[in-house]
């Protein structure tokens, strides 16, 4: 084994020794000065860092599509930041009621809202909504109604259990006699009824769905579109309207377990729920982390006060970083807060590094203040090189349209100058000033080592190895894609996400489409067909869509609608006679089963058969609970039922009532509020709203409907164009900022090593990992996002660093391959790294799935640079170089 001389000292060498001898020797001044300035950094932090939560501000606003996003938000201002607020209950009835009360309470808290708008809940469009049926639907619920109609009197004159059991009875046997009947969906709705209430839940029987002869669904939706007052100083923005909008659906009887229920979704609480869920957990994860990263440096340093060290100087740089986070940028985003994160992964590699190799030195027997004296000297000048080429990595950032990441470029990248500082500043004055550790004078080869001399041992392996994986990974590369899908980033748990994608799974009225804006009537009216020629569209909505077509003769079958209807108003519920009440309801439901019995029998084959069959089960079922109750819970049971099958009647037939009160309208007509949101009051624009016919989670399928959209409108915006274009916008900057850094840093390694083999070997290990991490991301599944992405300038500073110690500490101690892997060089790489993979691992745990597919990226990458840093680098190193100054 080859025993290292030294190079003469460069410099750099000479600065950074004298310096940090001056910090030890004056160590206890130095820390009181440190605590001054920290506790004023502190307070000075703490009094003006802003955080602003905004995502619309961390690209560019000179990008086309902010630019397009930008003019649609002034010309139709009350559709930014809103709220969906989805009313999700078992009939239409209830959904439209409960959300007209919410809607009617929200309107009264001016103090949390800006605007609130149910397009659908509204009385013009249950009024007028025959009128948007076609011709030939409304001849059918005429003639259904006309049907129906002595039924429907019957029940509204007596809305009791017996009377419905009795008009449906003599249905069935009507239809058992021969007549043509439609009963499948009252039978199928009383039914699902039944087995609910026997459940032990609450389903009520829909009568607008029994007149429109449709079968009745699980639950139907109303939508409020709400403009909540948010305030981006706040770490959660909506939170105060989220609270008032809670207590308003309380007021209005909305409760947890019910069967009517609020989801609240949309992009503020979109934003917000991925606030939380990115947060959530953090607390425990950090302990665990903390405890973890403790075990990692003492198992680095054996000594506490060599631990204690590095935290403190970590703390210290994580101060005066945000401090100038705080002069030079005033606020952070929700990128450049991941500082802390990048500071703790790198600043704690500066620490490292400094404090094993005094601890080396140290071992060799000299005194403290010169083991100082050396080790700063000797980190100093490797650690310059590295705070140099993670500054210019982080800097490159600026120059890019993506504002969110140069704010954390400005603020990182001068964070490791800082962490430089800290580092042979309050290192060496700690040293000081702790306990100093007894070290063993000979120095044993440590277990990472022996582990690397393998790598050596088997150099002919590690080359086979190496190139038949770079070759592998570029095969795989070219796989890689990134994910522009924001949603697809969030916890796939969370109600508003959740929510969110059930909307846009219902394409008739998807949140997910795109707007083209207008300036005249005709305009719009020549685009809307176009973009409904395209395949990628499923419909295109304009204003005019909004007046029906043939009011007059669609006028003349609902006045014939009335006439049939005749004056029906529903009664009373009648006071029960005397005897047993709930004896005459079990005997009503009793003949309605026997009348089904009678049907199946005669009719095996009907159509309606196998609806009667499901409807008899139900009785049968309701009979057998009603049959081990007690008398008081028979009647409450057959109340509750009662309560079930006919809660909706009245709200229907007003519902119904209304409708035939349906009068000739036109555009000028509509309500303002909707109005004033497909024309603009202000610029007299007109807002053209086109549907996608694919599902939009899927990539492909949005790039396919965003380009097809823009050929015929370039200046279409809505969040499919803001989600492709903040993506393409995204990578973009980082090809951008990455080509920089890296003809930044070629040039600062050809300066600092003088050669263009050396500067080529500390690039390898870097373009290796990096081919290595993009491939796994294809074999694991996790494509690059607008979260993780933020993960390659950490990856990138630590593997500059990492091939950057090892050749710098080769070629200025001219040591061979064999020596270097033994050196607290390797096992500062492998320890920092380490800490690094202790702290970002937990991240892969995170409910928030960008924050999990972070943490994946981080791992891979980190395991990789350690893999080419300490295992293949020091096989390209094996031949002895020749002294060369940092």
């Amino acid at each position: 084994m080859t025993t290292p001389t030294k190079a003469s000292p460069s410099r750099t060498y000479e600065i950074f020794a004298r310096w940090s001898t001056i910090s030890y020797r004056h160590g206890a001044w130095v820390l009181l000065a440190a605590l001054l300035v920290a506790v004023a950094c502190g307070i000075y932090v703490s009094r003006n860092l802003g955080m602003n939560t905004d995502t619309t501000d961390m690209l560019s606003e000179h990008l086309p599509f902010r630019v397009n996003m930008k003019h649609y938000n002034e010309t139709f201002p009350q559709d930014i930041d809103t709220m969906l607020l989805v009313v999700e209950a078992p009939t239409p009835e209830q959904a439209r009621t409960t959300a007209q009360r919410l809607t009617e309470r929200l309107k009264t808290d001016t103090t949390n809202f800006h605007d609130i708008y149910a397009p659908t809940a509204e009385d013009f469009f249950v009024r007028n909504g025959l009128l948007y049926e076609s011709i030939p639907e409304l001849a059918q619920i005429t003639d259904r109604i006309a049907a129906a109609q002595p039924l429907i009197a019957h029940i509204a004159r007596d809305p009791t259990l017996p009377a419905f059991a009795d008009v449906l009875m003599r249905a069935v046997d009507e239809m058992n006699k021969g007549r043509s009947m439609e009963l499948r969906p009252v039978m199928g709705g009383v039914s699902a009824t039944l087995d609910a209430r026997i459940e032990g839940s609450s389903r009520a029987l829909s009568w607008q769905s029994l007149f429109n002869d449709e079968a009745q669904k699980n639950k139907y939706k109303q939508i409020i579109v709400v403009k909540p007052k948010l305030d981006f100083s706040q770490l959660l923005p909506a939170e105060q309207s989220t609270t008032a909008l809670h207590a308003a659906a309380r007021d209005v009887g909305i409760t947890e377990g019910g069967p009517i229920r609020l989801h609240i979704t949309g992009e503020a609480a979109l934003a917000g729920e991925e606030l939380k869920s990115s947060l959530s957990g953090m607390e425990i994860a950090g302990i665990i982390t903390f405890v973890m990263v403790g075990m990692v440096l003492y198992f680095a340093m054996r000594t506490g006060g060599l631990i204690i060290n590095v935290l403190v100087c970590l703390t210290m740089g994580l101060l005066l970083t945000a401090a100038f986070a705080t002069a030079a940028v005033g606020h952070l985003n929700v990128i450049s807060i991941a500082f802390a994160v990048l500071y703790i992964g790198l600043g704690a590699d500066f620490a490292i590094h400094f404090l094993l190799r005094y601890r080396e030195v140290l071992e060799g027997g000299p005194p403290p203040d010169e083991a100082i004296r050396v080790s700063g000297g000797d980190a100093g000048a490797a650690l310059t090189a590295c705070t140099i080429t993670n500054a210019i990595g982080f800097y490159a950032f600026i120059p890019t349209d993506f504002s969110g990441v140069a704010e954390l470029g400005i603020i990182s990248g001068t964070g490791m100058i800082i962490s430089l500082l800290v580092t042979l500043t309050i290192g060496p004055a700690l040293l000081r000033c702790l306990p100093q550790p007894k070290f063993k004078e000979s120095m044993p080869k440590s277990s990472v080592g022996k582990v690397l001399e393998l790598s050596l041992k088997w150099h002919r392996v590690t080359y086979a190895a190496t190139v038949a994986a770079a070759l592998a990974a570029l095969v795989i590369l070219p796989q890689v894609r990134f994910d522009y899908n924001l949603l697809n980033m969030q916890d796939p748990t969370g109600d508003a996400v959740q929510a969110f994608r059930e909307l846009i799974a219902e394409a008739e009225d998807s949140p997910w489409h795109s707007i083209a804006l207008v300036k005249e009537r005709k305009e719009a009216e020549d685009l809307a067909p176009r973009l409904a020629k395209l395949p990628e569209v499923s419909k295109v909505i304009t204003i005019q869509d909004f007046v029906p077509p043939e009011q007059e003769e669609k006028l003349l079958l609902i006045e014939e609608m009335a006439l049939t209807m005749g004056p029906i108003a529903i009664s009373p519920r009648p006071e029960p006679p005397p005897g047993d009440i709930a004896a005459r309801q079990r005997h009503a439901l009793n003949a309605l089963a026997a009348a089904l019995n009678r049907f199946i029998k005669a009719h095996p084959d009907h159509s309606a058969t196998e609806t009667a069959r499901k409807l008899k089960s139900s009785l049968a079922s309701l009979f057998t609970r009603l049959d081990i109750a007690s008398k008081d819970e028979q009647g409450k049971l057959l109340n509750s039922v009662e309560d079930d099958l006919l809660v909706t009647l009245p709200t229907a037939l007003q519902s119904l009532r209304l409708a035939t009160e349906a009068a000739p309208f036109g555009e000028d007509d509509l309500p303002v509020e909707l109005i004033n949101r497909w024309h603009s009051p202000t610029t007299g624009e007109y807002r053209v709203a086109i549907y996608p016919a694919e599902d939009l989670n899927d990539n492909d399928a949005l790039r396919r409907f965003v380009r097809s959209v823009q050929q015929v409108a370039p200046n279409a915006t809505g969040a499919p164009m803001v989600s492709l274009e903040a993506g393409e916008a995204v990578v973009k900057a980082f090809v951008q900022a990455f080509l920089l850094a890296l003809v930044g840093i070629i040039i600062i390694l050809l300066i600092l090593l003088r050669s263009l083999k050396y500067t080529i070997l500390v690039l390898l290990p870097l373009l290796l990992s990096s081919i290595f991490t993009a491939s796994f991301t294809v074999l694991l599944g996790v494509p690059f996002n607008f979260a993780n992405i933020i993960a390659l300038p950490l990856l990138l500073g630590l593997g500059i660093d990492s091939s950057l110690h090892m050749v710098h500490r080769s070629l200025n101690n001219e040591m061979v391959s064999e020596v270097l892997i033994h050196t607290s060089t390797a096992r500062a790489i492998f320890y920092s790294a380490l800490t690094a993979l202790v702290d970002f691992a937990s991240l892969m745990f995170s409910s928030h799935q960008g924050t999990a597919s972070m943490g994946i990226m981080l791992t891979v990458g980190l395991t990789f640079t350690l893999v080419c840093t300490l295992a293949i680098l020091p096989v390209l190193l094996r031949t002895p170089a020749q002294g060369v100054r940092a």
